[in-house]
C-alpha cells in the first residue's frame, strides 16, 4: 500500500485510483466533441454515465438525455450511453431517420461480442448482473434466446439450462469482484462444465477502486464515497468498505450531503469515488472535511492506471449532413439540417 507520510489526530485516506475510468472518459469527451463539431442538442439515449453531476454539466452544454430512442425528432444526431445497447436500439435508430454516434465502453462492447459468439455456437449464456440495469439490458439483447439472467448467488437454484456441458458464464462489468466469484462458485458447483469467459469481464478500473477500498477499510472509521445513487458500481463500493472493516460507509453526490453526526467518534475517513465521478466533487469533499479538522491526508495506492480509449469512430463523419440525408432519402425531398426544436 503505497501512502504519504501518515500524521496523528484526525486523517483522511484518499483512495487512488479513484474516479473517472478511460470508459467515462470517453462518454463525456464524446458527448463535448459532438456539441463542439456539430452543435446543440445532441441527444442522448439514457444518461451518458451515472453520474448526476456529469449529466446536469452537459445538458447546460446542449446534450437532450431521453429515455427512449422514439423521443428524438427526426433527422437527428443520437448518442449511445456508455453502458451500451441492445442490436434493437440501432434498429430504432435507423427507422427514426437517426445519426447515431456509439459511446458503449469497449469493455462492454467486448462482453456484446462474447455474447454472441457463444450463442451462435448455441451456448446457454448465464449473464451474472443486475436486473434492470441498462448494461444488462443491452448484453441481454444480444442473444435473448441464449441467455439467462443470475442477480446474485441466490438465484443460482432457480438457474435451468439445456445442456451442462454447453454453458458458459458472462458479466456485467461493474460487479462487486467478491461477489461474483461467489456467485460463479455456486454455478460450477451445480454446473461443473461451466466454461468461464476468455478474458475477465468485471473491468479494470472496477477492480482496481475496489481494491483500494479493501486496503483503506482496513483502517476506515468511515468511508465516503463519491457517486450517485444509480451507479452500480459506486454502490459496490460502499458494500466493499463496509465488508472491509469500516465501521461505516456512506454514498453521496456532493459534499453538503454528508452528515456532522456521522463524523462523531470518527479519527480517520476514508474517500474515494465511483468510475463515473469527476475529481472536482471529490475536492468538494476534501474541503469539506477539512474544515471540520480533517486536514491531513495519506493516499492509499492500490494501482496504477494508464489505459486510454479512442474516441468513437462516428465523430470523424458530418452527421448532420447523414442525418439530413436519411429524411431526405425517406421523403424524396431536398435536404435540410434539422434545428432539432
Amino acid at each position: 500500500m503505497g501512502r504519504m507520510t501518515a500524521s496523528s489526530g484526525r486523517r483522511v485516506l484518499l483512495a487512488a485510483p479513484r474516479g473517472y475510468c478511460a470508459g467515462v472518459d470517453r462518454a463525456v469527451i464524446a458527448v463535448e466533441k459532438a456539441l463542439e463539431q456539430y452543435g446543440a442538442p445532441i441527444y442522448v439515449r439514457h444518461e451518458i454515465v451515472h453520474n448526476k453531476y456529469v449529466v446536469q454539466t452537459l445538458e447546460k452544454k446542449g446534450a437532450i438525455f431521453v429515455e427512449r430512442t422514439e423521443e428524438v425528432p427526426e433527422g437527428n444526431i443520437v448518442m449511445f450511453s456508455a453502458h451500451g445497447v441492445a442490436p434493437v436500439v440501432h434498429d430504432e435508430a435507423k427507422r427514426g431517420n437517426l445519426a447515431t454516434i456509439d459511446a458503449t465502453c469497449p469493455l462492454v462492447t467486448k462482453v456484446h461480442k462474447e455474447a454472441v459468439r457463444f450463442a451462435n455456437d448455441d451456448f446457454d449464456i448465464l449473464l451474472i448482473g443486475h436486473e434492470g440495469h441498462e448494461e444488462v439490458i443491452g448484453t441481454s439483447g444480444e442473444a435473448p434466446d441464449h441467455i439467462t439472467l443470475v442477480d446474485g448467488p441466490s438465484d443460482v437454484a432457480k438457474v435451468e439450462v439445456r445442456d451442462p456441458s454447453r454453458v458458459v458464464w458472462l458479466s456485467q462489468t461493474t460487479l462487486s469482484v467478491d461477489e461474483t466469484m461467489e456467485t460463479v462458485d455456486a454455478l460450477k458447483e451445480k454446473f461443473p462444465q461451466l466454461i468461464s469467459p476468455p478474458s475477465d469481464d468485471i473491468c479494470y478500473a472496477t477492480q482496481n477502486r475496489q481494491l483500494a477500498v479493501k486496503q483503506m477499510g482496513e483502517e476506515a472509521d468511515l468511508v465516503i464515497v463519491v457517486g450517485s445513487k444509480n451507479s452500480s458500481n459506486s454502490i459496490r463500493l460502499v458494500e466493499v468498505a463496509k465488508l472491509s472493516g469500516a465501521r461505516a460507509a456512506y454514498l453521496v453526490d456532493f459534499a453538503d450531503e454528508i452528515e456532522e453526526a456521522w463524523l462523531e467518534g470518527v479519527t480517520t475517513v476514508g474517500v474515494t469515488s465511483g468510475a463515473s465521478v469527476p475529481e472536482i466533487l471529490v475536492e468538494q469533499v476534501l474541503e469539506w472535511l477539512s474544515g471540520r479538522g480533517y486536514e491531513d491526508v495519506e493516499l492509499v495506492k492500490a494501482a496504477e492506471e494508464s489505459i486510454t480509449f479512442s474516441l468513437p469512430k462516428e465523430l470523424r463523419r458530418d452527421l448532420r449532413e447523414e442525418a439530413a440525408a436519411l429524411v431526405a432519402e425517406r421523403t424524396g425531398t431536398a435536404r435540410t439540417t434539422p434545428s432539432g426544436q
